[in-house]
């Protein structure tokens, strides 16, 4: 789908999203040739209103947005794009320009912290030490913490319930990432399981 650059003099807004954490990062305006560098160098380079040239966010901090998506809306004049950031996106050092909550993506966020530490292996990392005792160590912990979540939701608190929830999820997650799967794998495999299925027996 083409820009319609036209319709807005020039300048269409761009909505900066984590394609980790899925968390709004900031806003910023295109114009032709910043959407053109953006799409070759797949680092987001904006129109800079009060600069009056292009900006290629990172350029004096190093704190770059790699494009993972573009996706541009049914009207042709707005473009989201999701991206990998490098460092803090606000000038302020903040991780996004909003305000905004973000406990709500921090399972997301813990997904890319064991993504990193598989990487970029660290001394004293329990990732590191649980990724050395292999695959069956693993999926050998994440059944014992499925065991202890079940015995906190019949007879423990509520917040041994949290706790032992909370252990579950984070040895999944390591698991998950020994298999190289992810998330988005496992959501588009329930998104897929909640589609409505054809009726059976034709048309009524």
């Amino acid at each position: 789908m083409e820009i319609d650059f036209d319709k807005t003099d020039g300048l269409v807004p761009v909505v900066i999203q984590d394609a980790q954490t899925l968390e709004v990062l900031m806003l910023g305006y295109m114009n032709a040739e910043a959407y053109q560098k953006t799409i070759k160098e797949n680092i987001v380079t904006f129109f800079s209103r009060s600069k009056n040239r292009l900006w290629t966010k990172g350029e004096t901090s190093g704190n770059f947005l790699h494009v993972q998506s573009v996706h541009i809306d049914c009207d042709k004049d707005t473009i989201l794009i999701m991206v990998r950031p490098q460092g803090a996106t606000c000038h302020t050092g903040s991780r996004s320009c909003f305000d905004t909550a973000y406990n709500q993506n921090f399972i997301l966020e813990l997904e890319n912290i064991i993504r990193n530490r598989y990487e970029e292996p660290q001394e004293g990392s329990y990732v590191n030490k649980l990724r050395k005792k292999g695959l069956n160590k693993i999926a050998q912990k994440v059944g014992e913490e499925a065991v202890e979540t079940v015995i906190a939701a019949l007879a423990e608190t509520e917040t041994d319930m949290i706790n032992e929830s909370s252990d579950l999820v984070f040895h999944l997650l390591v698991l998950l990432r020994e298999k190289g799967l992810s998330l988005e794998t496992i959501a588009k495999n329930l998104e897929g399981r909640h589609a409505p299925q054809p009726p059976k027996g034709g048309v009524e």
